[in-house]
């Protein structure tokens, strides 16, 4: 049991798991920092001299009913530098070579275009039979001995 388990903490893919989870975290914390310290100055701007940032306040007297549009934006921000580094790093490399070191499949072939084939084989084939005679022959003669 433990064999197993050993086997597959070890197997190639959930070590490569384990890297990039770490990797991940850490590119997290420094796009949450950018987001923090330089994109989130920037939306406050437009949220006036209001001292909660850019967004409004259900009721007055009660700060936990702010709704904060800044914040939102931020993960927005997140979200997209996130994709975008995982898409140009990740995707577009790993397309390129899945790209350049397979090779190229056959044309995919549809049903009709197959049985259109076939029909066109089997016509060509009941057609030198009858050229040739072959299936009346065929037809006449006797079936072999059985021994």
């Amino acid at each position: 049991m433990l064999k197993g388990f050993k086997d597959f903490l070890l197997r190639g893919n959930v070590l490569d798991l384990a890297v990039a989870v770490v990797v991940g975290a850490a590119f997290t914390a420094i796009v949450t920092a950018f987001t923090t310290n330089i994109v989130n100055p920037l939306i406050a701007v437009l949220g006036g001299d209001n001292e909660m940032g850019w967004g409004f306040q259900i009721l007055g007297d009660n700060p936990a009913t702010f709704v904060n549009i800044g914040a939102v934006i931020t993960a927005a921000v997140n979200f997209v530098i996130i994709a975008a580094v995982v898409y140009f790093v990740l995707i577009v490399p790993a397309n390129a070579a899945k790209k350049r070191f397979t090779k190229p499949s056959e044309k995919a072939v549809s049903d009709t275009d197959l049985l259109t084939e076939i029909r066109d084989i089997l016509k060509t084939g009941a057609a030198n039979a009858q050229q040739t005679g072959a299936h009346a022959k065929v037809a006449d003669t006797p079936p072999p001995p059985s021994i």
